[in-house]
């Protein structure tokens, strides 16, 4: 096998994951807010892709969307607004952890080979994330597709993250935890995929490598090819 120069990583439940879920967080949020749910996750879920177009930020498009929330279910769209505020001002600031053998990892990968992060998401959101997360100075280039870049699975992404690190795609690697984004998106771009696997018997697309945590990177899979 070809050796390996860089190596890519997505953020979110691949690096870190945020310490409560989508739902608690509204339903904390509703409580701070002293506000009576309105809605509830599967409908914030359901609505969110129709702003991703329309908002400036990630804390505009929550307002947007828990404010056409709050109206379609009676309540004054400024009480949206107001349950969307807390909810950013909460879920944004440090409301992260990083996941089991991730700083290790990094430590270790960070002294053989180039690394960077390639996560969709929008920037002010992810760099929350990426400054609640000690080892962030590890990575020498962040790509935020959906916004510097189209969104993995497009190799876009992926290739405006090798040119910073001037590797090649035939000499990286990305590890990540979607099939859909991740081991699509680097077989696109020509890079060989780690899936961090979450008990699929038979993956597909299929990637080049697997892992079951971050730990196994402390002896890479691409090292005992």
């Amino acid at each position: 096998m070809t050796d390996v120069d860089a190596v890519l990583f997505d953020l979110d439940d691949t690096l870190c994951e945020y310490r409560r879920t989508t739902e608690e967080m509204l339903e904390w949020s509703f409580e701070h807010a002293g506000v009576d749910p309105l809605f509830d996750v599967d409908d914030y879920t359901a609505s969110y892709g129709d702003f991703v177009d329309t908002s400036e930020n990630m804390r505009d498009l929550r307002r947007q969307c828990f404010a056409a929330l709050a109206e379609e279910a009676g309540a004054d769209p400024a009480v949206g607004e107001r349950v969307a505020d807390v909810f950013s001002d909460e879920r944004d600031h440090g409301d992260v952890r990083p996941l089991p053998g991730a700083e290790a990892a990094v430590e270790r990968l960070a002294g053989e080979y180039r690394l960077g992060i390639v996560t969709n998401g929008a920037p002010e959101m992810q760099v929350q994330k990426l400054e609640a997360l000690s080892f962030s100075d590890a990575f020498e280039t962040v790509v935020y597709a959906g916004y510097d870049a189209p969104s993995k699975p497009d190799p876009a992404p992926f290739h405006r993250s090798l040119d910073a690190l001037d590797a090649t795609p035939e000499r990286a690697v990305h590890v990540g935890n979607s099939l859909e984004s991740d081991v699509a998106g680097a077989a696109a771009a020509g890079v060989r995929s780690v899936w961090l696997g979450n008990g699929v018997e038979s993956p597909s697309p299929t990637p080049d490598y697997r892992i079951e945590s971050l730990r196994e990177l402390s002896s890479p899979p691409w090292e005992q090819a």
